[in-house]
């Protein structure tokens, strides 16, 4: 009896072990209904804004560039080989999440704040922070203020639908002021009305506000009052169910992230490949280790995308520098900022 009980005891340990070590072992990944249908038509469906320089916008030629946009060709790059390979979908503040979770689009990257109610409410998932923002105020610099505390009355130009709306109408009752919405769909009809006079200031993300004041005839008549009254982390999002696609989506941004902290750039990927013994270096461009592999894709897959855009930090000097928006918090971990990317190993 003893000897069968310990027989039992030891077969359940070594079966245990098995299992233990087939759940450890490194499992590659298998292309989810997303992922199959982007490779099966060749072509990444992205969801940008429909024009907001230095995030998404067509150029005279209709190119798309910009922080949003060309990540999403980084993305196409490492799936598909080919950063060309993107089809870009202009949306606004009000079909942005529905075109997302109709399947019309493959992932939204148009400068969407990340909030705990849109990852629980939307059928969708952040990928991660592609730019850390805040909301501002925009004013001309003829009414003299120096604050966002002196806007009491103030007649105030704000598209619907956005988590803005909410947090102007939250600052404003935290401060016992009033004010006058003037609300407008899309981001022209707003710009518009703002530098015609329609309203005393214009709210949106400081990087909007700066945006829109490089297309004022004089930008210099125009101030961004020195307030940030919320936190803005701006990010890409695609639909549940492919968790494979996340993965991947997400290991681009955080590859950009890498490759500018280890100093990989566009112009220099290739002799990094050929020549680098670092190893961190080494699994960031496929020499060493199985990271495609294990996300269903080739070694090369972060060096595509890489030679397409750049690192974070070219991609951020080439759309977010001519702005005139300081890096701040979007500057490397390394030198006191916040963009931080976990291990690629």
């Amino acid at each position: 009896m003893l000897r069968n009980i310990g027989r039992r005891f030891a077969l359940a340990a070594a079966a245990t072990v098995v299992m233990s070590t087939f759940a450890l072992a490194p499992q590659a990944a298998v292309a989810g209904p997303i992922l199959d249908n982007i490779k099966s038509k060749g072509t990444l469906r992205c969801a940008v804004n429909t024009g907001l320089q230095g995030f998404s916008a067509p150029d005279s030629q209709g190119k798309w560039t910009g922080l949003d946009a060309e990540y999403c060709k980084a993305l196409a790059a490492a799936i598909l080989g080919d950063a060309n390979k993107v089809e870009f979908v202009p949306s606004n503040t009000q079909n942005r999440f529905t075109l997302l979770q109709s399947g019309e689009v493959d992932i939204l990257s148009r400068n969407t704040t990340w909030t705990s109610s849109r990852d629980a409410t939307l059928g969708g998932v952040f990928v991660g922070t592609l730019f850390y923002d805040g909301q501002g105020f925009m004013v001309r610099k003829d009414l003299k203020l120096k604050s966002s505390k002196e806007l009491n009355g103030a007649t105030v130009c704000v598209q619907p639908g956005t988590t803005t709306e909410q947090n102007l109408s939250d600052y404003f009752r935290a401060q016992k002021m009033s004010f006058k919405p003037v609300v407008i769909n899309d981001l022209a009809g707003v710009q518009q009305a703002f530098f015609g006079g329609r309203c005393d200031v214009f709210t949106t993300d400081i990087s909007g506000l700066a945006s829109t004041r490089q297309k004022a005839d004089k930008p210099d008549d125009y101030m961004i009052l020195p307030e940030a009254i919320s936190k803005e982390p701006l990010g890409p999002m695609i639909r549940r169910g492919d968790w494979e696609f996340f993965t991947i989506a997400k290991w681009v941004l955080f590859g950009l992230v890498e490759a500018e902290e280890l100093e990989v750039t566009a112009a220099n990927v290739d002799k990094m490949k050929a020549e680098s013994k670092d190893p961190k270096v080494m699994r960031v461009v496929g020499t060493s280790g199985d990271v495609g592999k294990s996300l269903g894709l080739d070694n090369d897959w972060l060096v595509r995308g890489i030679k397409a855009v750049g690192n974070y930090g070219e991609l951020y000097q080439r759309n977010i520098g001519p702005l005139g928006i300081p890096r701040g918090v979007n500057e490397m971990w390394t030198k006191g900022g916040a963009m931080y990317a976990p291990p690629i190993r």
